[in-house]
């Protein structure tokens, strides 16, 4: 599976359609991470998305029939789980969400030019290149058929 931001040009406006949650990760900030899939371009790439916990319970919201139950095991892990935590949505039983007819416009969070990176250290290279596959939610859109 391809990275998103591999695909994407930096600074592009754009969407992704076809949405599939693979997991929620909660760390020690007030910000949660979605571990996710679309499908762009007829392939699939793989991406995270940082957002606060009130995008979150929306982008639950349009998760269809899972939504409630969504809802309530993301509350109960904030209730009683230690941070960070990994909600993990890719065994079978547990399958991934899909945001149904929903389209999410994305932003960028770190350059994703090389160059600007060529005298880091292998160490922050690697570092860099898991952080610049994060992408910012700047706004959910559902499809609405004429």
């Amino acid at each position: 599976m391809q990275r998103l931001i591999d695909a994407v040009e930096y600074g592009a406006d754009f969407f992704v359609e076809e949405v599939q949650v693979r997991a929620i990760v909660f760390d020690n900030s007030d910000d949660v991470t979605l571990w996710a899939t679309t499908v762009f371009d007829g392939q699939t790439y793989f991406f995270h998305l940082g957002l606060p916990f009130a995008q979150l319970d929306l982008l639950l919201r349009q998760a269809g029939v899972r939504s409630g139950e969504l809802q309530e095991e993301v509350a109960d892990a904030l209730a009683t789980a230690p941070r960070p935590c990994l909600l993990e949505y890719t065994a079978e039983g547990h399958e991934p969400f899909v945001l149904p007819e929903i389209a999410l416009k994305l932003s960028f969070t770190y350059p994703a030019d090389e160059e600007e990176f060529e005298d880091d250290e292998d160490e922050e290279s690697e570092e860099r290149s898991a952080a610049d596959n994060v992408f910012y939610l700047e706004g959910i859109y559902r499809r609405l058929d004429v």
